[in-house]
């Protein structure tokens, strides 16, 4: 039986990775759900411009008149910011394009880098019981994705098995790097999630041997194989799990989320 005992503060953890197409809001969605189904209360926060994770769990443009835009710029409250998604147990505070003009709203703010932060430790967030709060990330380095690393405890990089993608980290190690040393020192790696895995093309293989070799316990055992279903499920606007819960994409959420909860012991 898992243990539903909330951490004594929500454990946040940014998704990010600055190169698009790696399945970061993928994995957000899915892990999500994922820890929702394993007892875990979690809130999501969409903070990509595109709103992709809102529109993948069902946040219709009508639901999204409070957005994250608002809630950063503390003109809402956690309340009502918040909704419930048709995952019971998770909860997501939507996007809208209004993100875009984040960086100017912010710009004559001297807090700017720790907007995401304040707002997150808000006691009526703290009040609502959450065991994790998921940031899903715009796919650039930019002021949003700065806020969300500032805010959390740990970084998940969801890295796409195909060539270079080793290099591509590199510049987001470095972001890092700074904001340990800037605004954030406990800032940790969570882990490497492997995605879009082909256990039958060399190439794949070779990308995680080469991944686990230059970053060994960094990288999650659990792989994310390529699904047709993980495609076809944001069209439905529900996660894969829901689906279609016997899918390899599900058992593989499923291992990642395990993981993940082991890792907090």
């Amino acid at each position: 039986m898992p243990d539903d005992t909330p951490l004594s503060s929500p454990r946040i953890i940014a998704i990010a990775n600055q190169k698009g197409g790696v399945g970061k809001t993928t994995t957000a969605i899915n892990l999500g759900a994922a820890l929702a189904k394993s007892d875990r209360k979690v809130l999501l926060i969409d903070l990509d411009p595109q709103g992709n994770a809102s529109t993948g769990l069902g946040i219709s443009a009508e639901d999204r008149r409070v957005s994250t835009y608002e809630f950063l710029l503390n003109e809402v409250t956690a309340g009502e910011a918040i909704r419930q998604t048709r995952v019971p147990g998770l909860s997501i505070v939507p996007a809208t394009t209004d993100l875009s003009s984040a960086d100017i709203a912010l710009m004559s703010n001297d807090r700017r880098s720790f907007i995401l932060h304040d707002t997150l430790r808000q006691t009526g967030i703290e009040s609502m019981g959450f065991h994790y709060i998921l940031i899903d990330c715009p796919p650039s380095l930019n002021i949003l994705t700065v806020n969300a690393m500032v805010a959390a405890h740990s970084v998940l990089v969801p890295l796409q098995s195909e060539f270079f993608a080793l290099e591509g980290l590199s510049q987001l190690m470095l972001t890092l790097r700074d904001i340990r040393q800037t605004a954030n020192p406990e800032l940790r790696i969570e882990g490497v999630a492997l995605t879009m895995y082909d256990k039958r093309n060399n190439l794949s293989q070779q990308v995680e041997a080469d991944a686990r070799e230059t970053l060994g316990e960094l990288v999650f055992r659990t792989v994310i194989p390529r699904n047709v279903r993980l495609s076809e499920a944001p069209s439905f606007a529900m996660p894969v799990l829901d689906y279609d819960p016997a899918s390899s994409g599900s058992a593989a959420y499923r291992a990642l989320a395990e993981e993940l909860i082991a890792r907090e012991r």
